[in-house]
């Protein structure tokens, strides 16, 4: 079987980006700080939004799940009862010429990728960014940037069971930011040193973990193609048992094919009772869980489903990135899904004049409250329209001269460039039916068709 190839290339991702204020890269002024980046205006509001959607399908959309958001810093304890004090490290080589670093465990051959220098012998480096509390730097005031978000929802177990009365099975979510300091990081915002993560931390009684690591493997799996990402871009690929983590019994990556080949997008882990025991054992606190229907307590066990915020940004990025012939020239677009655009709608004036540019502000600003709405007087309708493909807005909205006339205006779908004319006074029901996904030639009262670019 032929193996799919990349759809985008990622300098030219990586310069749309840039160019249309979707992420920068951090203290750019200053040369930039490696492998930290900076969100800009609209690459703010797709995070807001992929984060919004995970939260709705995850939390919202099960009752048996309920949010928490735990602190960046956490006692030193915490993080040697998980492990990541001892074990949370990879092995780093240093080139004897150029003194580059890399991860010993992704070089091909001894020699340094860069120059073709030696290498040193391996040796462990701990990922953790390190930091001190209090006024004096001393070894009692050590304290850590959280690796991961997993362990702020572990040591909240009992918490949560008591203030909320959750019984099993239960989940709790959260959405943060950690911290790793990489040895090697690269491809855009895939691997970085700062980023986000969403996760659930769902606890379910021993011996049903199996069916419920199954079904939460299915249903994030099924989120991104609802979102539209390709079904061809994505792939399952458990863990063989000398991959697994150490808290982990099994685990299955989701793995979408961005431009440098197949990677994790997120992970979904059985990591049965391993950190519950571990905190329990370390902190000297009953983490057991008391089953009502089986009068016993037991240490539940944990499916954990974790995604990455910026690897999610950079694959519906990739996936919505596409070029198509228009006339004489090529016609970028974003084909985002409605709920992940940045800008909902656009509404463009056909002209600068007065009292065009009024009845245009009026629809705009009529607009606002509901959705993230831009406002575009500047150049030719033409050039208008490719700007808001390019970043993927949905649907544009054209007052023209007959508008003062007939109080009707023009909606642009961004995929088929499709136009239907429909009243003003229909315009937001009818622009939320299309973002809800009705055809666009499904018409509103006084509304018609008005251009057909593709059937």
């Amino acid at each position: 079987m032929t193996e799919p190839t990349p759809t985008v290339d990622m300098e030219k991702l990586v310069s749309l980006c840039q160019r249309r204020g979707f992420i920068f890269q951090s203290s750019d002024i200053y040369g930039g700080l490696n492998s930290c980046w900076d969100y800009g205006p609209l690459g703010v509001e797709l995070k807001r939004n992929i984060k919004e959607a995970w939260w709705r399908m995850m939390v919202q959309g099960h009752d048996d799940v309920v949010g928490l958001d735990a602190s960046i810093l956490m006692h030193p304890h915490v993080w040697e009862a998980s492990g990541h004090i001892s074990s949370f490290s990879d092995p780093l080589v240093e080139c004897k010429e150029c003194h580059q670093r890399w991860r010993a465990d992704q070089l091909e051959g001894d020699r340094c990728p860069s120059c073709s220098g030696e290498l040193t012998e391996p040796r462990q480096f701990n990922m953790m960014f390190k930091t001190f509390m209090g006024p004096v730097e001393e070894d009692a005031a050590v304290v850590y940037l959280r690796p991961e978000t997993a362990q702020g929802m572990f040591v909240n177990f009992q918490n949560v069971v008591n203030t909320t009365r959750k019984r099993l099975p239960f989940g709790i979510a959260q959405i943060g930011k950690a911290f790793r300091n990489e040895i090697t990081t690269g491809n855009f915002i895939f691997r970085s040193r700062e980023f986000e993560i969403m996760e659930i931390e769902f606890f379910v009684k021993p011996g049903t973990d199996k069916e419920w690591f199954d079904y939460w493997v299915g249903e994030r799996f099924n989120w991104y193609v609802k979102l539209g990402i390709r079904r061809e871009n994505l792939q399952l690929r458990p863990h063989e048992e000398d991959e697994l983590a150490h808290y982990a019994s099994k685990c299955s990556d989701i793995e979408y094919l961005f431009p440098m080949g197949w990677s994790e997008l997120e992970g979904i882990a059985k990591r049965d009772d391993f950190d519950l025991r571990q905190h329990q054992e370390h902190s000297g606190k009953s983490l057991e869980y008391y089953d009502d229907d089986t009068k016993e307590h037991y240490l539940p066990y944990v499916v954990e489903p974790a995604a990455g915020v910026d690897r999610a940004v950079l694959a519906f990025l990739c996936d919505a990135y596409t070029e198509e012939p228009d006339k004489d020239e090529v016609r970028v677009l974003l084909r985002f899904h409605p709920d992940l655009a940045p800008i909902k709608v656009a509404v463009l004036p056909l002209s600068r004049k007065e009292n065009l540019t009024v009845f245009a502000k009026d629809v705009y600003a009529d607009l606002r409250p509901q959705w993230a709405v831009s406002y575009d007087d500047t150049q030719s309708i033409g050039r208008r329209y490719r700007r808001q493909d390019e970043v993927g807005t949905p649907y544009c909205v054209t007052v023209d001269f007959d508008s003062l006339e007939d109080k009707r205006v023009t909606i642009r779908e961004r995929d088929t460039m499709n136009q239907i004319r429909v009243p003003v006074a229909e315009l937001k029901n009818t622009l939320q039916t299309k973002l809800n996904g009705e055809d666009l030639f499904v018409l509103p009262p006084g509304g018609e068709v008005w251009k057909v670019e593709r059937e």
